[in-house]
């Protein structure tokens, strides 16, 4: 059984060729049973998530992932989600492959949106504001820049010291990237708003969302967590990645539960885009919005590329 560490991951999973090997995956024959969310009480704040995410292939292998959101641990120093993930003989049942479930969460998420960013946003983006400063903040700055020709990049957190941290960190990226001190301010400035964040409470407020952008939407993963609030969505298209997204993040559920917007207001999932059944961005004008709620799917897409690259 080979060992995948998070440095294996980081030099095989380069973001184009994942967010590749997503969209084939989401062309292909894949089952994808119902995740399972367990809660975990904690001592103090608020309590653990633990989700189990199994999928199979017609022929090669299966897999399941396995998740610990840990909410208190930005208060450790350590990541929110941690995360392992099991590839087995779709034939035989013998595993072979265990993988850092951390680093290929973190890599096939940041390459979802990167796909959705092909579909969804103005080929000519070139200014990203990032709302976030955890793990997934660089490699989601990384893979919308691998797709788009960023030129500016914005990053905003509560703690600003930790937004300086994330833009210290990307010294490597061709593009100039600076600290947002207004939230507001810099949400109207920029082609492309991305966020990765563990809030309850919307942070971007629809009523400064300009024409032609696109919002990246990744934190929000239970029905009462929201990014953003009722004007993003009543002003956007909106497409997620599964229709699980629809019934079980509160982005969306909230919003549907109150009337605000109908299921119906889903344009398509990525499998529909991934198929070409309905086309993705319309014209240089209008807002969209990608809500991603993960899927057991793009997991099992993103760790055969990695053993096979092995």
């Amino acid at each position: 059984m080979k060992i995948l560490s998070a440095e294996d991951l980081q030099a095989s999973l380069d973001y184009p060729s994942t967010a590749d090997a997503l969209e084939a995956g989401l062309r292909s024959d894949i089952t994808v049973p119902d995740r399972n969310h367990l809660s975990i009480p904690a001592e103090t704040g608020p309590d653990m998530t633990m989700l189990l995410m199994p999928a199979w292939d017609g022929d090669n292998f299966f897999g399941v992932k396995l998740v610990v959101v840990a909410p208190n641990n930005a208060s450790r120093d350590l990541p929110a989600v941690q995360a392992t993930y099991q590839l087995f003989d779709r034939v035989t049942g013998e595993p072979v492959a265990l993988i850092d479930g951390g680093e290929l969460t973190a890599r096939k998420t940041a390459a979802s949106s990167a796909l959705a960013s092909r579909y969804l946003s103005r080929e000519n983006s070139a200014s990203l504001l990032m709302v976030g400063t955890g793990v997934l903040a660089p490699h989601l700055i990384a893979a919308h820049a691998s797709v788009r020709p960023i030129e500016r990049v914005l990053v905003w957190g509560r703690n600003p010291d930790k937004a300086a941290a994330v833009v210290d960190g990307l010294g490597d990226l061709e593009a100039k990237i600076s600290v947002a001190e207004d939230l507001d301010a810099a949400v109207s400035e920029v082609d492309i708003i991305s966020c990765a964040t563990l809030a309850h409470d919307p942070l971007v407020r629809g009523e400064l969302l300009k024409a032609g952008q696109h919002l990246d939407l990744v934190g929000a993963f239970t029905p009462d967590m929201r990014e953003a609030d009722d004007d993003c969505l009543t002003r956007s298209r909106i497409y997620v990645d599964t229709e699980e997204a629809i019934k079980k993040v509160g982005e969306l559920c909230d919003p549907i539960a109150r009337g605000v917007i109908a299921e119906s207001d889903v344009v398509a999932d990525m499998f529909q885009l991934a198929r070409g059944q309905v086309l993705g961005r319309g014209d240089a004008d209008e807002i969209t919005l990608y809500k991603s709620a993960g899927s057991a799917l793009l997991d099992l897409a993103a760790a055969m590329l990695a053993f096979e690259r092995a």
